[in-house]
């Protein structure tokens, strides 16, 4: 049977520490109902669309972004044409506050495309936005995304950062599958997405599609969750999510961070060489290598110089402050060639 996340209310956290270390470290999904309840941008939406527009628009710079446009028949499901090759939507670059207008003047006119913005950096487009409508549990340094539309259904689907995303208009549907389920999503191609990140083919699927038969016996162990104006999901990094937006007019902006990062690499950038480094060798190889990465980078035996005294752990020492730098250090000399 599939179930929700933890649940708390925003009033339970009274600062970013606590969110940290309560929240955030567990790393597992958690809604935080209420938590931007106060903020105008909801309440404003909370009156209308035609409201929310009159109160973003006081922020606009005039910039250019990328809207989707899908016909009626596809009901706002933003996919992949039936090759995989192509899309079943439209790309087209308009300016923000044309694309917002557009967006409320087709919820007038039933059999009208359905349109979607999403990912706009807010301090670019809406400076000032986030000042009224600050994010307290994350430092400033973090910058909002906005996301506008119709009702649509966002392909299942992973990012690499930890994520609050916090409801401003509208209602969404969050269904959540941990990453250790990601050999049974049938995960689609990663160079050719819809928005950046793969998906999964079986999750955005019909139910029961007999192409999938991993996914039918994992399906259930999905968590699931729906969200109203004012709350926010706190999502991990690695966790699949599809996001449907359910009402006619839907608003959302968004947090990406990497609370845990020592330094300017990115996990996901390891990820990729490990791929042309070890993916192709044979399998004793390959299980070779992963005994390695399991004792030296997961540690799943503990610390891997646990039995030396800590002066004699050297490169395997703590990261800060400067052995990130000696290792960051020897593997830009190594794929130089040296």
């Amino acid at each position: 049977m599939t179930e929700s996340p933890t649940e708390i209310a925003g009033t339970e956290l009274a600062s970013s520490g606590q969110f940290l270390r309560e929240v955030v470290e567990p790393c597992r999904p958690v809604v935080i109902r209420g938590l931007v309840g106060h903020w105008p941008a909801v309440q404003a939406a909370a009156r209308s669309p035609a409201v929310f527009r009159d109160y973003v628009s006081q922020f606009d710079a005039g910039g250019q972004t990328e809207a989707f446009f899908g016909e009626p028949n596809i009901a706002g499901k933003y996919y992949y044409s039936d090759d995989l090759k192509g899309f079943n939507f439209e790309r087209r670059k308009m300016r923000f506050s044309e694309a917002l207008d557009t967006i409320l003047s087709h919820l007038d006119r039933p059999g009208s495309p359905s349109v979607y913005i999403g990912s706009v950096p807010v301090n670019d487009y809406l400076p000032g936005f986030s000042a009224q409508n600050a994010m307290p549990l994350l430092a400033p340094t973090v910058r909002p995304r906005i996301w506008l539309g119709h009702a649509s259904n966002v392909s299942c689907h992973y990012d690499a950062f930890e994520n609050i995303a916090c409801v401003v208009a509208g209602t969404r549907r969050f269904t959540l599958y941990p990453p250790e389920l990601i050999g049974s999503l049938y995960v689609g191609p990663i160079d050719n997405t819809m928005a950046g990140q793969p998906v999964s083919l079986a999750a955005s699927s019909p139910p029961n599609d007999e192409k999938f038969p991993l996914f039918r016996q994992v399906k259930d162990q999905a968590l699931r969750v729906d969200l109203h104006p004012g709350d926010a999901l706190y999502l991990p990094k690695l966790w699949w999510h599809q996001i449907e937006a359910t009402a006619p007019f839907n608003g959302l902006v968004n947090y990406w961070w990497d609370a845990f990062s020592a330094g300017p690499d990115a996990p996901y950038t390891s990820l990729l060489l490990a791929m042309i480094a070890i993916g192709e060798r044979p399998p004793m190889e390959r299980q070779a290598w992963k005994a390695f990465f399991d004792h030296y980078v997961f540690r799943s035996n503990g610390h891997p110089l646990a039995h030396l005294p800590a002066d004699r752990h050297g490169l395997l020492g703590p990261l800060k402050p400067d052995n990130y730098g000696k290792i960051r250090a020897r593997v830009m000399h190594l794929l130089r060639g040296g």
